[in-house]
């Protein structure tokens, strides 16, 4: 047994002996409880950054514990391996992005297997594989069949340079993340799937969800936002048309001044063909924004149709405005506009002198005040100016008004749904090929399962702007039932890979099938995920619809894929800059800087290793590529080995906060890692001469109860709580005490071997190679990850006695042991025999006692 701790040589030695052994490779076993712990799949970026350290330390620690719990744990890794930054990594380094991909997963699992953790590497996916996306295609179609997928214009963001539909967040100030072209708004055909079909049970099944985090459950249900309101029909004047707006306030139907559509609404398209100032204001639309979030914080601007819309109710004529901030995928593509008593159409029209109307006022003994000169009146309230329904109050005008309009016929109640359904045509190319055929008449049909997969090829040459496959007229050609046919060109939202990769994990090799249900149904749902918030609406969202689209066809068995949910918080580090001469920022790596702290830790003074010149210091950010703050995992691992970044990971915050790193904290993980090393070879003999069932005296007694308290509270932090930090805390208190207690007797032996084994036992799911070799090396047969958790002795945890502080006029004077059960006259009499004591009470009286069992006793004299 080494003497010093040497990180790299041990975890070196243990990582060979786990990929030989295939120690974590596990099958179906009904005998066992069952547990599947699952860390959101990477992207193969290239190399992992502190991020994924800290989410996948996360899912291993849980795994290893719930493994020596006993239970049949399933750990697996795959990657999410499509999507625009592979092209794009590939385009700038003249390659393909198949073989960008492919030695990215080769490095990343390197990395991965660096850091220790326990995956089932058997059962390993990558996204960009036809074995894998051909089950996707084959799902893809039978929701075709099943009347789930249609395809519609849409409206789209287009980058004219990058010839590609850009999402809402790929445009920045209306331009192209990447080309810097001004994006247009265009109508293209786009395949979409029917999550709003499910919209209300993806609402309603949030309440199964009990160990999720409210904040994500929140967010999801605002994301689906149900509302109920009543959909109205407004006639359009001298024409035999009409449309339909959707309203949650009917209350204020008599506060209509005028209407507002979509640039794209066929009326605005209609007024335009002969009216070229609104054909410039449309034309202006399809560059602006499409995101909702821009639409509370853009300007409002419109441009009046020259139509005019009747009101269902009273008759009157109001214009029909082209206006911005109405988008047409959303609802109908247009709103009845009621500036009194909404802010937006308040704002809108101010700024083009339309009217304003109150037909809400505040309800008697209410403490609001509507002054519509300055904004509207948003509140709930009483009607006004409002016909037969004035005096009525939100929810009798809701009922009365929506009454009225469905018996003449021009409204319904209806509950409506913010959600859209799922677009998921992508016009770039390295992504699954959607499996749709154009066929020679115009007709679509799904491609046969025996076409499939379709496959995307890999040796292509990218050029930067038009898909390989678009690029290629030959690619798209085939023949269906001996006419000829096209492939789609359009590939796959790569959400659509990430929304059932939990899934194929329980049999990723099987072949005759998307799952093999009998082990779908025993591995699933995932008992634990891991992952960060930035993914609590989409990817959560479309994973959940997918696995009710997998059960509605047979395939699984439960209704939710997640039981229980954790949401790493990210990892922040030093920021570190100097003004540039253009009056930028040139940022330097915390690596290159060399910094003077105060005895808060606080930044004093920093200098560039370089050249000895200060840079400033910017404080804590996210690491990220724009601020050069990026601390490289293996750099790391390298100095201090992958127990001490897991260790530091898992102690310095709770898991749901941010995390900073600071290099002081993990030298001090190292520290502590060392001292454990060091108290394990130091007392290697008691292991070798174990003697048991001793007697023991007061402070062996304490120590033993130290450890068994000890053993409760990480098994609770860790199994129950998920709050590592705490429970490394709990572990490193104890080491403490283990390390000071003596070895005079055989029973201080006793309960220090107990002390030093339980320390390694718990360290195990955080450290384990320090802990497996240290369990081997002390002689146990036994290999670690397969003996069991360590269980609390309630008896030991029992107190016979306490330690009770005396008072004497509020000042501490002594600290006596007591028996757990002492009277209070007992212990006023052990406290009377304390010299220090008698000191304070000789010659007065003792005028009041009081005593806390157990802690304390006060005495006041006089």
């Amino acid at each position: 047994m080494h003497e010093q701790y040497n990180p790299q040589l041990i975890e070196q030695q243990l990582q060979q002996e786990w990929e030989q052994t295939n120690a974590f490779k596990v099958v179906e076993d009904a005998s066992k409880e069952k547990y599947y712990c699952l860390s959101m799949f990477p992207y193969p970026s290239g190399r992992l950054h502190m991020g994924h350290v800290r989410n996948y330390t996360i899912g291993d620690v849980i795994s290893r514990f719930q493994r020596m719990q006993g239970k049949n744990v399933l750990q697996p890794m795959g990657w999410d391996a499509f999507g625009l930054p592979a092209e794009n990594a590939a385009i700038a380094n003249k390659t393909a992005p198949a073989k960008w991909t492919y030695a990215n997963i080769d490095y990343m699992k390197g990395q991965l297997k660096r850091l220790g953790f326990g995956y089932d590497w058997d059962r390993e996916v990558a996204t960009c594989k036809p074995e894998y996306y051909k089950w996707e295609q084959w799902f893809f179609t039978k929701l075709f069949e099943k009347g789930l997928v249609y395809k519609k214009m849409a409206t789209v963001n287009w980058d004219p340079v990058d010839q590609c539909v850009l999402a809402n967040e790929q445009v920045i100030d209306g331009r192209g993340w990447r080309s810097g072209a001004l994006v247009e708004q265009r109508e293209l055909a786009q395949w979409f799937i029917k999550i709003t079909d499910y919209a209300e049970e993806l609402l309603q099944d949030l309440d199964q969800l009990d160990d999720w985090p409210e904040q994500v459950k929140t967010m999801q249900k605002n994301w689906i936002g149900r509302s109920e309101g009543v959909e109205i029909e407004f006639k359009v004047a001298g024409s035999d048309q009409s449309m339909t707006v959707y309203t949650t306030r009917p209350d204020t139907l008599y506060g209509v001044t005028y209407v507002a559509v979509a640039a794209q609404h066929p009326l605005a398209q209609q007024a335009a063909v002969n009216n070229p100032e609104l054909q410039a204001f449309i034309d202006e639309c399809k560059a602006g924004k499409t995101a909702e979030a821009d639409m509370a914080t853009m300007e409002k601007k419109g441009s009046p149709t020259g139509l005019f819309a009747i009101h269902p109710l009273t008759g009157e004529q109001v214009p029909v405005w082209v206006a911005n901030f109405v988008l047409m995928h959303y609802g109908s593509g247009a709103v009845m506009a009621v500036p009194g008593h909404d802010q937006r159409d308040f704002e809108f029209a101010t700024k083009y002198g339309l009217a304003i109307k109150q037909v809400v006022a505040p309800e008697a003994g209410s403490a609001a005040v509507c002054d519509l000169t300055t904004a509207a009146f948003t509140e709930k309230g009483v009607l006004i100016n409002s016909g037969e329904f004035n005096g009525l109050d939100f929810a009798a005008a809701f009922k009365a008004i929506s009454d009225k309009l469905a018996a003449i016929g021009v409204g319904q109640v209806k509950v409506n749904y913010r959600l859209r359904d799922w677009g998921v045509s992508r016009q770039r190319y390295w992504g699954s090929p959607i499996p749709m055929l154009t066929l020679e008449d115009g007709s679509q049909v799904p491609v046969p399962e025996d076409m499939l997969p379709v496959r995307l090829p890999e040796d292509v040459v990218m050029n930067g702007v038009t898909s390989p496959i678009k690029a290629d007229p030959d690619w798209a050609k085939t023949t269906y039932n001996g006419q000829a046919a096209l492939h789609e060109t359009d590939t796959f939202d790569t959400f659509m890979e990430s929304s059932w990769y939990y899934a194929r994990y329980c049999s990723p090799d099987h072949d005759k099938a998307m799952l093999d249900p009998a082990k779908a149904n025993y591995w699933l749902p995932v008992d634990q995920y891991i992952g960060g918030i930035e993914h609590a609406i989409l990817h959560l969202l479309y994973s959940r619809f997918f696995h009710k689209l997998l059960r509605d066809v047979g395939l699984v068995q439960c209704d939710e894929p997640f039981k229980r949910l954790l949401c790493q918080g990210m990892v922040l580090a030093d920021t570190f800059y100097r003004e540039t001469e253009n009056g930028g920022k040139e940022w330097f790596s915390p690596a290159d800087v060399v910094t003077e702290r105060d005895e808060k830790g606080r930044i004093t003074a920093s200098i560039l290793k370089t050249d000895g010149k200060p840079v400033l210091s910017a404080g804590m950010s996210k690491m990220s590529k724009s601020k050069n703050n990026g601390i490289d995992p293996q750099l790391v691992i390298d100095q201090y080995g992958a127990d001490t970044v897991r260790l530091f990971m898992m102690f310095t915050a709770p898991p749901e906060q941010t995390l900073e790193w600071q290099d002081s904290a993990v030298e001090g993980a190292n520290r502590f890692l060392r001292r454990i090393w060091t108290l394990a070879v130091e007392h290697k003999e008691l292991f070798s001469t174990a003697v048991t069932g001793l007697e023991l005296n007061g402070d062996q007694k304490a120590l033993r109860r130290d450890i068994h308290k000890t053993i409760a509270k990480v098994s609770d932090d860790i199994g129950r709580r998920n709050v590592f930090n705490t429970a490394v805390a709990a572990i490193m208190e104890l080491a403490n005490k283990v390390q000071k207690a003596p070895v005079a007797t055989d029973a201080d032996k006793q309960v220090k071997r107990e002390g030093i084994q339980t320390l390694i036992q718990l360290l195990n799911p955080i450290t384990p190679h320090l802990s497996q070799y240290l369990w081997k090396e002390l002689g146990f047969t036994t290999a670690l990850e397969q003996s069991p958790w360590p269980v609390a002795d309630a008896a030991a945890m029992v107190e016979d006695e306490k330690l009770v502080v005396v008072q004497v006029n509020g000042k501490v004077r002594a600290k006596v042991t007591v028996a757990a059960d002492a009277t209070e006259a007992q212990v006023l009499e052990l406290a009377h025999a304390e010299e220090n004591v008698q000191r304070f009470l000789e010659g007065v009286t003792i005028r009041k006692v009081i005593y806390v069992p157990g802690k304390l006793l006060s005495l006041a004299v006089g």
